[in-house]
């Protein structure tokens, strides 16, 4: 890690980051989660899942639907239904 940034400033930047890689993949819905995990090896459906573990690590009880709504920016059937194209693969994460 760098040591000339601060852990707080570290963990603000890191958030940020993740922030745009969400934002990044909710404007990008014709990106399907098979590509992505073809890939790059992880898809939507796994960082609702890192997500939600990481919640729970640290007291917050999220279901996968929960989860799942926070990365989609909606419920995931909506999303599947609306931008999910080609045979209906669902990579479990």
């Amino acid at each position: 890690m760098n040591d000339k940034i601060p852990q707080n400033d570290q963990t603000e930047i890191e958030a940020a980051a993740f922030r745009k890689l969400v934002s990044h993949l909710r404007e990008n819905t014709d990106v399907q989660n098979i590509d992505l995990m073809n890939l790059a090896g992880f898809c939507r459906n796994c960082l609702s899942k890192w997500y939600r573990a990481e919640a729970s690590d640290r007291g917050f009880d999220l279901s996968d639907p929960q989860a799942r709504e926070i990365i989609y920016g909606m419920p995931y059937e909506e999303w599947k239904a609306k931008h999910q194209t080609g045979p209906k693969q669902d990579h479990k994460g």
